[in-house]
């Protein structure tokens, strides 16, 4: 029996350990039954399948930043060659003609060569300036993903604890109205209300029962969104916080001065205007001419079976060419007149863009501003509405009051409860976009 009990005692030890090691997966502590919308947000950074595509999307931009891709670098090649060739003829000399068939002649080269453009007009140094701003591009479209990213997870964090505030604002009425039938119940066996007013109140805390089951769902359903964010199993169980905090104080005339300099999407237009300007000097640049250079060390060797001779060399080579566009059919012409329609585009998005981000941060700006006074007003209204039907409660105990006056005063109060949570939410929210739109998490 003390082995068993051993053994049990072992088994719970290792369940416990496991258990720690699942909750750790997930950012949770032992100690920390609790999900913080921090652990959120950085289990987000390292699951979330958007960051690791624009992650990978920015190393790509960053791999082929480099000279060789410019063409400024050059290229040295293992080359070799072969040819045999069988073929019957006559040959004429001064001493008479000589007739053969089935002559073979071999030949065979192999080195080293090196080929190198000197000059294209300095298309080569705006090719590696455009490789330098497609790189930098791919830098802040991580970034903006990161902070796409941030913005939802913080919204559906706290859309689950909006929904579990709610089932808190239920279940307080659940206990209201608990309270309710009972004093209705002593009322009508006392004979000093009619039966229709308990069985009402037996009515209204039912479905406040089933509002209850249907809020689970709603929380349920707000939890698996929250994990599709982050990459985890959608039914993975953990708990959220009770309370939607907001501490965010800012200075209107600098949130608007900081925008154009923080803005990931002004940013990101902006690069791809200078891109596109570089993409135009580079499609100019095909109008110089092009200077390229060869140098190499060979070695030949060749034979011939008619006069059964044969040669070897073996030493450097060098050469250099030079390529002078004249006429290409207009190819040139017609590259620089879309690279400038397209310049002119990126300059209209990245003004367009500019224009979107201001009104979409003065709006911000707007909405967490009354959202403050909503929020402001509503707290005082709840706490009126509370007391409202606390003392419409006592008054029924006491039987100076009817069911309609506790059912409206009831009512007051969980609108009031649910205007709350929505100022809560909706300031959360005001507050994470203009984090957002300064890139400022």
């Amino acid at each position: 029996m003390k082995r068993l009990d051993f053994e049990t005692s072992i088994m719970n030890k290792m369940k416990g350990f496991l258990v720690i090691i699942f909750l750790s997966i997930f950012g949770l502590a032992e100690a920390q039954s609790v999900l913080t919308v921090e652990d959120a947000l950085k289990i987000a950074l390292k699951n979330n399948y958007g960051i690791l595509v624009a992650s990978n999307a920015a190393e790509i931009s960053k791999t082929n930043n480099s000279w060789g891709n410019s063409g400024a670098l050059p290229s040295v090649s293992l080359i070799g060659n072969g040819n045999l060739s069988i073929q019957d003829g006559k040959d004429k000399s001064p001493s008479g003609v000589t007739t053969y068939s089935g002559e073979t002649s071999k030949s065979m080269s192999t080195g080293v060569q090196l080929s190198w453009t000197l000059f294209d007009g300095g298309k080569m140094f705006v090719s590696k300036n455009k490789l330098n701003e497609i790189a930098a591009l791919g830098e802040i479209q991580f970034k903006d993903k990161v902070l796409q990213t941030q913005y939802a997870v913080i919204a559906a964090y706290f859309e689950v604890v909006r929904q579990k505030q709610q089932l808190r604002n239920i279940e307080e009425i659940i206990n209201y109205n608990e309270n309710l039938v009972k004093i209705f119940q002593t009322s009508y066996q006392a004979g000093s209300v009619q039966k229709s007013s308990f069985l009402q109140a037996k009515i209204d805390l039912n479905v406040y029962r089933e509002n209850s089951i249907n809020q689970q769902f709603v929380i349920d359903a707000a939890k698996k969104s929250l994990s599709t964010l982050l990459c985890i199993a959608v039914d993975s169980t953990y708990d959220v916080s009770d309370t939607i905090s907001v501490n965010f104080t800012f200075n209107k005339d600098e949130l608007i001065q900081k925008l154009e300099s923080s803005n990931t999407s002004i940013l990101s237009y902006q690069k791809q205007v200078g891109i596109a300007n570089l993409s135009l000097k580079e499609y100019q640049r095909e109008r110089f001419p092009q200077i390229s250079f060869t140098a190499g060390y060979m070695y030949s060797q060749s034979s011939r079976s008619i006069n059964n001779t044969s040669g070897n060399s073996i030493g450097p080579q060098f050469g250099g060419s030079i390529s002078i566009p004249i006429f290409k059919a207009g190819e040139i012409n017609r590259k620089i007149s879309i690279a400038k329609l397209d310049l002119k585009s990126a300059e209209y998005n990245f003004e367009n863009v500019k224009l979107q981000a201001k009104t979409d941060l003065l709006n911000a700006i707007t909405q967490f501003e009354n959202q403050q006074k909503l929020l402001e007003i509503e707290r005082e209204n709840n706490m009126l509405t509370k007391e409202n039907l606390d003392i419409s409660t006592q008054r029924l105990k006491l039987g100076q009051t009817t069911s309609i006056e506790v059912h409206f005063a009831q009512e007051n109060y969980v609108q009031s409860c649910t205007r709350l949570i929505n100022f809560e939410y909706t300031l959360k929210i005001a507050e994470t976009k203009l984090k957002q739109l300064l890139s400022s998490f």
